[in-house]
């Protein structure tokens, strides 16, 4: 690699301001994630999550497994959003919101369940319901409760940690601006990793490849540790993001410029879920969302686009409940994104901004739907690692969030609403934006793409 990278790579190890300095797209320095010879001297070494001293590990991990190894550095006790970390450590105490404001959530959200009463009833909003259950025993995180295996799949929820879905040795990468993926296999030569592919980076054409969007798994990816899984048969997404992505949005949205891909790779794992050969004949029985998704049931659009101008043009002009006054110049809302059809790098490292210049949506209708349109990747306070309580008619009450602290409206506090957080927990999982940017009697989001309200 040249001179400048190794510069650059320096500058953002002493700033720690991203994640791309250790892993650089690839697969990291061996030592930071591997005790290289299990425990030197026969010395005890302390295990950071847990607080306490081991004498080696299975793979001679850092951590007791896979995931709490990924959270020796992604996980923090911090108190408000910073740089690469994914969940806050320890676990905030009840009534106090996870710090964590990434693209794909906080894991903390996991640990935590609200308890209220809906109706005169007692409710819980679980923890377990709030995402992916990764196992990282040093750090509180445990399997599923009540799921044996992955929705629509058979992946084992006793065995799912971070190296499911990302590769730790990171064996795809992008090889041209075009987003084309490769992966590398014994027996070929592939382009060395020189740089991280989530922020925008180009190869240098026949020299050498970046890596794919966050590490993830490509076609026939199978863990180690997991040798019964079924290997992977769809390659990672083509997606940008902005290098400072986790922060509040108050004021601005960060924006991930997803590409194509997301929801064909989530059907790795969730294969019967996102199937359109069973959405093929009955559009009405699985929500579409991916690069062939057609929404013409919903929309009555016939025109063959992914997204379709009828659906298009509900999102631009969508600003909330009863207004439907927006334009597709100032329409992007990142708690509802879109993919854009696309895997131009260089266009979409143009989107993937936190400054608030690139707030335009759909353009043409072939932009698509994706799972993550609607879900967050980690984990969220939300049943079903949704974006927004999809469990209640209203978002937003009498011009604000929902909370169960609220003592002078009953409506705000209606248990229904708030799913037991207090009025800042909920802005915080709406990551800061006022509830005022929606409508004063808000319903759900669904409805930016469909208006049903």
């Amino acid at each position: 690699m040249k001179f400048a990278k190794f510069a650059v790579a320096a500058v953002a190890a002493l700033s720690f301001s991203s994640a791309y300095a250790f892993h650089d797209g690839g697969v990291a320095t061996c030592d930071g994630c591997h005790t290289m010879h299990n425990s030197k001297g026969n010395k005890s070494m302390s295990r950071k999550g847990a607080g306490v001293q081991f004498q080696g590990e299975i793979y001679l991990l850092q951590g007791s497994d896979q995931s709490s190894t990924c959270l020796n550095c992604h996980a923090a006790a911090d108190t408000s959003p910073k740089s690469y970390h994914i969940m806050t450590y320890p676990v905030p105490a009840a009534g106090t919101a996870p710090a964590e404001m990434s693209p794909g959530g906080d894991f903390a959200y996991l640990a935590k369940s609200y308890v209220t009463a809906i109706r005169g009833a007692p409710y819980t909003n679980a923890g377990d319901k709030h995402g992916h259950n990764v196992l990282a025993g040093d750090y509180g995180l445990v399997a599923d409760s009540k799921l044996a295996t992955a929705p629509g799949g058979n992946y084992d929820a006793t065995k799912f940690s971070c190296i499911s879905c990302h590769d730790p040795h990171s064996r795809a990468r992008i090889v041209d601006a075009a987003g084309t993926i490769e992966s590398s296999a014994f027996g070929a030569k592939t382009l060395p990793i020189g740089a991280s592919g989530s922020y925008g980076a180009l190869p240098i054409v026949g020299e050498e490849a970046v890596g794919v969007y966050r590490l993830l798994a490509p076609t026939g990816y199978v863990p180690m540790s997991v040798p019964t899984a079924t290997a992977f048969v769809n390659n990672p997404p083509v997606a940008v993001a902005p290098s400072t992505y986790n922060r509040k949005e108050s004021a601005t949205d960060t924006r991930v410029a997803y590409g194509s891909g997301m929801s064909e790779w989530c059907a790795n794992c969730h294969g019967a879920i996102h199937n359109n050969g069973v959405n093929s004949g009955n559009t009405k029985l699985i929500h579409p969302a991916g690069n062939g998704a057609l929404l013409t049931a919903q929309a009555n659009d016939l025109n063959g686009n992914p997204l379709g101008t009828t659906i298009a043009n509900i999102y631009n002009a969508y600003k909330g409940s009863g207004d439907l006054t927006g334009t597709q110049a100032t329409s992007y809302d990142s708690m509802i994104p879109f993919e854009e059809g696309a895997t131009d790098v260089t266009a979409l490292a143009a989107k993937a901004v936190i400054d608030g210049t690139q707030v335009g949506g759909p353009v043409t209708g072939t932009e698509n739907v994706m799972c993550l349109s609607c879900h967050r990747a980690h984990a969220t306070a939300f049943p079903q690692m949704s974006r927004w309580n999809n469990n209640a008619p209203f978002v937003a009450v009498d011009g604000q969030w929902p909370g169960k602290d609220i003592t002078t409206n009953a409506e705000v506090a209606n248990g229904e609403f708030n799913q037991g957080l207090t009025q800042a927990e909920y802005q915080a999982a709406m990551y800061d934006r006022p509830a005022t940017r929606y409508a004063f009697f808000q319903r759900s989001l669904c409805n930016k793409c469909h208006a049903k309200d």
